[in-house]
């Protein structure tokens, strides 16, 4: 199965992008139609990876020319090396071997390489040693290693360059994702969450602003409600605790997964409080105590950071709450 063209400068599609309702209509870009169902597949389990991206990387790597990196040691349109072949590669095409060289297998492996990335940078996120958007820090610790991102606490100088890149490359495969996202992805369906404290009365605003204990500029990923030490914290609605432990920056932290609203999945968290009242694991309904305002971790004093977190991107929480 080869690649039926490359990026072009001008318009106009290779015939084989009219073989289906599948096939994206990008103009400029021509790739073989048939690598459309595996982009898919390769991230269908991974909600911070789009296709695009995806595609966006193999164009990146090696412009979907299977013998660009061989002086490199550098293997098929994904650029695997044997070691990381042995690692990630398997025979997703059935057709009796696991080559880097197949393109099926090449895109299958690369989607398992970014999803467990996806994965770890999710895990760091979560424990509050790292912030930034996912699908970015992925990306940094594919090209930088996820040791770099733990370091850096965000993505570290060196990954900029090819997350720029990368990006830019991804907005022009737009049509090979399974689906347009319906809006922003930080469209807000209605006050659909109740308020996780009594009293939500806001000392810091979601956006930029300098950090008063850091001194660092940056996004102020939720918001600060004031309330009273050892006041009852209570989850915002119906679902699973993920995470609930301490850590270094928000304290003892609660992470809750709602499941999807329109087909994004959202999240809450909880951090800084006095003492943990969930576990992870645990299934919990609007309500449901699961700690106490305190001022543990990074904190000038009592209060209940919240965050809400939709298919991966802060967004800000205080449209989300019904104060009643």
């Amino acid at each position: 199965m080869g690649v039926a063209g490359f990026l072009a400068a001008t318009g106009g599609l290779s015939d084989a992008w009219s073989q289906g309702s599948d096939a994206p209509e990008t103009p400029g870009v021509r790739i073989d139609a048939s690598y459309v169902p595996w982009l898919r597949k390769a991230v269908a389990d991974c909600t911070v990876v789009k296709p695009s991206v995806l595609a966006a990387q193999i164009d990146r790597l090696s412009g979907w020319d299977d013998d660009a990196g061989t002086l490199s040691g550098e293997k098929g349109i994904a650029a695997f090396t044997d070691a990381r072949w042995r690692t990630w590669g398997k025979d997703d095409d059935g057709n009796g071997r696991s080559s880097p060289r197949d393109p099926a297998d090449a895109i299958m492996a690369l989607g398992r390489q970014d999803c467990s990335l996806a994965e770890e940078v999710t895990d760091l996120r979560t424990e509050g040693i790292v912030n930034g958007n996912l699908a970015e820090l992925t990306l940094a610790a594919y090209a930088s290693g996820t040791d770099a991102v733990r370091k850096a606490g965000r993505v570290p100088a060196g990954a900029e360059t090819y997350i720029s890149e990368v990006t830019s490359l991804a907005a022009r495969y737009g049509a090979v994702d399974r689906e347009s996202s319906g809006g922003a992805v930080n469209q807000v369906p209605g006050a659909v969450l109740a308020a996780p404290v009594a009293n939500l009365t806001v000392t810091s605003p979601f956006g930029s602003r300098q950090h008063p204990l850091t001194g660092v500029t940056k996004l102020h990923t939720g918001i600060d409600f004031a309330s009273p030490q050892g006041s009852q914290v209570s989850a915002a609605s119906k679902g699973r605790v993920v995470f609930a432990a301490m850590t270094s920056a928000y304290g003892n932290r609660v992470v809750i997964d709602h499941g999807t609203i329109d087909g994004k999945r959202l999240e809450t968290t909880y951090s800084h409080l006095l003492s943990l009242q969930a576990s992870a694991g645990q299934e919990v309904a609007a309500g449901t105590p699961i700690g106490l305002v305190g001022s543990t971790g990074l904190s000038t004093g009592p209060h209940l950071h919240f965050e809400v977190i939709l298919d991966g991107h802060y967004t800000d929480p205080l449209p989300w709450l019904n104060p009643s």
